[in-house]
C-alpha cells in the first residue's frame, strides 16, 4: 500500500517552519525512539515515510517530431531544442508518503489495517498527518480510512519481501532461523548422543509451535 497526502503550503503559524519540514522532522524525531511508533500497528511487515519535494528524476518530455528532428541534428544548441519539448511537469504540494508491507490476508484488507493502525496510534497520526491538506475531517478510525485510500496510489506491480503469513509467525520464525544458527554454531564437532540431547533441549527452549513466545518482538532487528 503507498500513500501520497498533499501538505498544506506556507508557514506553521509562530515558528517559522514550512509545513513540510515540520513533518519531516516530527518523523526524523521517531530516530530518538527506542521503537518507532509503527511497531504498535498489527500485522505490520515493514513501511516507510519520507516526504516528497518535487520529482527530480523526470525526464524531459519528446516524442514529438521537432523533438526526433532536433535530436539527429547535433548543431541545434541544446537550449533551442529545449524550447521546442513540452514543459517539465512539478508538483504542486509536497507530499507526507506512507508506504507499508503489511499482512492483510487473503482478501488483502486494508480497511482493516487502517482501522488497527489507527486504534493502536492516532495521536502520532494527527500529529504528523495533521499539517496536510484534508486531515481536517478525520476524528476516527472510519474517516481515517477513507481519508487514507482517497491518497492512496495504485499499485500494481508492488514488491511483498514476505510469504504473506501472519505477523506472528513471521517473527517466530526469524527468532527460529537466528536460533537455529547460534545451536548450529555452538555444538560443532560433539557426539551424537551429547548433541542429540542438546537438541531435544534446544526444541523445548524455543517451542517452534507456539507463536505467543519466545519469539521477536516487532521492530526487533537483532537479538
Amino acid at each position: 500500500m503507498t500513500i501520497l497526502s498533499p501538505i498544506k503550503n506556507g508557514i506553521v503559524t509562530g515558528e517559522e517552519i514550512a509545513y513540510a519540514d515540520k513533518v519531516r522532522d516530527l518523523l526524523q524525531s521517531w530516530n530518538l525512539l527506542p521503537n518507532s511508533p509503527m511497531t504498535q500497528v498489527p500485522q505490520t511487515y515493514l513501511c516507510r515515510y519520507f516526504v516528497l519535494d518535487d520529482v527530480y528524476t523526470e525526464s524531459l518530455p519528446g516524442a514529438s517530431v521537432l523533438d526526433t528532428f532536433a535530436d539527429l541534428l547535433p548543431v541545434v544548441p541544446d537550449a533551442v531544442r529545449r524550447r521546442i519539448l513540452p514543459k517539465e511537469d512539478h508538483l504542486k504540494s509536497r507530499y507526507l508518503v506512507f508506504s507499508s508491507n503489511f499482512h492483510g490476508g487473503p482478501a488483502g484488507d486494508v480497511d482493516g489495517y487502517l482501522r488497527g493502525m489507527w486504534n493502536a496510534i492516532s495521536g502520532q497520526i494527527k500529529q504528523v498527518w495533521g499539517y496536510c491538506y484534508g486531515f481536517d475531517q478525520v476524528n476516527d478510525a472510519a474517516s481515517f480510512v477513507g481519508y487514507m485510500k482517497k491518497c492512496q496510489l495504485p499499485a500494481t506491480l508492488f514488491f511483498v519481501g514476505a510469504n504473506d503469513e501472519p505477523l506472528p509467525e513471521q517473527l517466530k520464525a526469524l527468532y527460529l532461523k537466528q536460533e537455529f544458527a547460534r545451536f548450529a554454531v555452538e555444538n560443532q564437532g560433539l557426539e551424537a548422543a551429547v548433541l542429540r540431547a542438546n537438541y531435544h533441549a534446544f526444541i523445548t527452549r524455543v517451542a517452534p509451535t507456539n507463536l505467543s513466545g519466545p519469539t521477536w518482538e516487532p521492530g526487533q532487528y537483532r537479538l
